[in-house]
């Protein structure tokens, strides 16, 4: 078939899918309960058919994301993690719509084996064909960013190995870098790929509000006491190009932000983006 100039991708669907990603956590601070319910209360407020959940719980028999999966009335989930807390376990939680994979999970490391970082990745059998969900956790610290650029090459390697290119590939999650660092760039196309041929849309970038878009925010009450700069830490990313346009992003908004004065869900804001899917 030739190539079209004026309808690059084929016929462009106008269906989509509805992802929300946020950092909540854990089991920190005080108000654990109220946080909770909040959290639960704002995810059905935008009705996801993915959500992603960085820094999850388990606690004995429970766990976040199945409680999250309750609330929301959608009848998959999946927790992965093994950090130890005092009577808890922090891991990354799923929650979808449809059915899951079992989770496969790489570690992200520097080139030394140091930082702390991580992948999950399942695949859903989603209606309208498969969706390689990738949920990321990156290294922290502010000069860490050589660290998170080792990182990504190691998360883009992983997509690239598993991942067929024909698929909706999504990668949510929080990166601790902000959209100009380096460690995006490659993700997003302003510098060499991580790996080769492997580039993403950025929902914020492309379908937000043209705000900023802090998810690491110091009107947030528990993000202020780290005396960071305010940053977009948080992404939903999908994958370019693809048949149909699929992935692109053609809404994205933030999740959850409340004024100072009130009791907040989390230190991080979070995202949600509908895709064309």
């Amino acid at each position: 078939m030739a190539f079209d100039p004026y309808a690059p991708y084929g016929p462009v669907v106008d269906s989509t899918i509805r992802a929300a990603t946020r950092n909540v956590w854990g089991r920190y601070g005080s108000g654990l309960q109220t946080r909770q319910a909040a959290l639960e209360d704002t995810l059905a407020g935008v009705e996801p058919d993915l959500v992603c959940l960085v820094e999850a719980w388990r606690w004995g028999e429970s766990s976040q994301p199945e409680r999250v999966a309750q609330r929301l009335g959608l009848p998959h989930h999946h927790f992965a993690g093994d950090w130890e807390q005092e009577d808890w376990v922090s891991g990354i939680g799923l929650v979808c719509r449809w059915p899951m994979s079992e989770p496969r999970r790489r570690q992200l490391r520097a080139e030394d084996g140091t930082g702390y970082g991580e992948v999950v990745h399942v695949v859903v059998d989603g209606e309208r064909g498969p969706i390689q969900l990738f949920a990321v956790v990156l290294d922290y610290p502010l000069d860490a960013s050589g660290i998170r650029q080792a990182q990504v090459r190691q998360l883009a390697s992983f997509v690239n190995d598993v991942a067929p290119r024909r698929d909706l590939v999504i990668v949510c999650g929080d990166f601790n870098a902000g959209p100009d660092s380096d460690e995006i760039r490659m993700l997003t196309g302003r510098s060499a790929p991580a790996s080769p041929g492997l580039v993403f849309y950025d929902s914020w970038e492309i379908a937000g509000d043209g705000s900023p878009g802090y998810t690491w925010s110091n009107r947030n009450p528990l993000a202020a006491t780290g005396l960071y700069p305010n940053r977009r830490f948080d992404y939903i990313l999908s994958a370019w190009p693809r048949r149909h346009g699929v992935g692109h992003p053609i809404r994205c908004s933030l999740l959850g932000v409340r004024p100072p004065d009130q009791d907040q869900i989390s230190d991080h804001y979070g995202l949600v983006a509908e895709l064309r899917y």
